[in-house]
């Protein structure tokens, strides 16, 4: 973002929301698209509230729209997709980081430890990336079935993987014998 997004906690009212509105010019759109690994990325709006959560935590809610370009991961083509979603992250002031050499990510990721800023820019980045399709598909498009076998040998399918589909063909053989 070309402007800075974060809001000093400090200066943010204890007693009212703080409302935010983000909606990147083309220039950052293009620029977000390309460190997100996007085709373009044709619109984006981030807009919500920040407001106190007892004396020292802090809730930023909002929305997050955006239209996304990738590739289809079976055909190559372009494949646009609406994101829409609710946002919450809760600022926690006594948030305890785990320790150790392994440590299991936490189940709820909805909270955060409370620094100095809230950057709503950086949480609608955050945000976008994890709700990116991980698989675009254009719509109809299917993988095929891949055949590959050493010059001589009959390929195997995946028709001949299944365990039961030679006892198929048995069963219908002894249906017409009969």
């Amino acid at each position: 973002m070309s402007e800075s997004t974060a809001l000093r906690v400090a200066d943010l009212p204890q007693n009212s929301p703080t409302a935010f509105e983000i909606a990147p010019d083309k220039e950052e759109l293009a620029a977000l698209a390309a460190e997100l690994g996007l085709n373009a990325l044709r619109k984006l709006r981030f807009n919500g509230e920040i407001k106190a959560r007892g004396k020292r935590d802090w809730q930023l809610t909002g929305e997050l729209g955006a239209t996304v370009v990738q590739d289809c991961v079976v055909t190559l083509e372009p494949v646009t997709t609406r994101i829409d979603e609710k946002v919450a992250l809760t600022f926690l002031a006594n948030f305890e980081t785990p320790e150790g050499s392994e440590v299991e990510m936490p189940e709820d990721d909805s909270t955060e430890a409370l620094g100095t800023h809230i950057d709503p820019g950086a949480v609608m980045v955050e945000a976008l990336a994890l709700h990116l399709p991980a698989y675009p598909r254009k719509d109809g498009a299917e993988l095929g079935e891949a055949v590959y076998a050493e010059p001589g040998v009959a390929p195997m399918r995946d028709e001949d993987a299944r365990p039961f589909a030679g006892l198929a063909a048995l069963r219908g053989q002894l249906k017409d014998e009969q």
